[in-house]
């Protein structure tokens, strides 16, 4: 019965779908329905406990692949429509940097990553501390992601022309010179990169962030892939 009710409920959700936009609607049908078989197939085959369980472990993962992708359009909504800068303040650099690249150490390490980081003298900036910890973990994430084992993502601080910059590159797979505005579009994803999982909506995340601040974020050509943040000097409190 519980089965039962599960399946009724994804089928009406499902369909509710139709009425989203054609992007978000494709991306959350596609795990929702996934969720949807599993649980059928479940309930038709299988015939012991251990069966069933692999099933529901299955549509765990379906839905909480929704769920990500819900929290996330839910969050750049919340960016894209605020405006209010009240809660900005001096954020350090170098301490929000390193604080994300202790959290993504462990990953880059299993994957046989080499994480580093290169700062210059202290550089501040005026922001909210929390979404520019977004952003960078965003950046981070994607380079750790994109890049094979064994490579190298490199983290650089440094006072560019009249701006402080904060740039992560790596030498993985790289994003083509015509692709390079098509990922800041939410939901993007590159032919070459949907073996590897992913939303396509980190780029988009960060160039919200960086615009609600603004500040310029830039794809720079080179091998493999190379993405700044850049924050004027005026932008920065003395």
């Amino acid at each position: 019965m519980i089965v039962n009710g599960m399946l009724d409920e994804m089928e009406t959700l499902i369909h509710a779908l139709a009425g989203l936009g054609n992007d978000i609607a494709h991306d959350l049908r596609t795990p929702l329905t996934r969720a949807l078989l599993t649980l059928e197939r479940g309930r038709a085959n299988a015939s012991t406990l251990e069966q069933l369980q692999i099933a529901a472990d299955k549509t765990i993962s379906s839905l909480d692949q929704s769920l990500s992708i819900i929290t996330a359009i839910l969050r750049l909504a919340e960016i894209e429509k605020s405006q209010r800068s009240a809660g900005f303040g001096k954020v350090a650099l170098a301490d929000i940097t390193r604080e994300v690249v202790d959290m993504y150490e462990p990953i880059a390490e299993d994957k046989g990553i080499a994480l580093l980081i290169r700062s210059a003298d202290e550089l501040s900036v005026h922001g909210d501390r929390d979404l520019l910890i977004e952003a960078v973990a965003n950046l981070i994430d994607n380079a750790i992601k994109y890049t094979p084992a064994g490579g190298q993502v490199e983290i650089e601080l440094f006072r560019g022309k009249g701006e402080n910059i904060v740039r992560v590159r790596d030498n993985g797979l790289g994003i083509s010179e015509h692709e390079r505005d098509a990922v800041l579009r939410r939901f993007y994803r590159s032919d070459k990169v949907r073996h590897t999982s992913g939303l396509g909506l980190g780029l988009n995340l960060v160039a919200a962030i960086v615009k609600l601040h603004g500040f310029r974020f830039t794809i720079l050509p080179g091998s493999g892939c190379v993405v700044e943040i850049a924050c004027p000097y005026a932008s920065t409190p003395s």
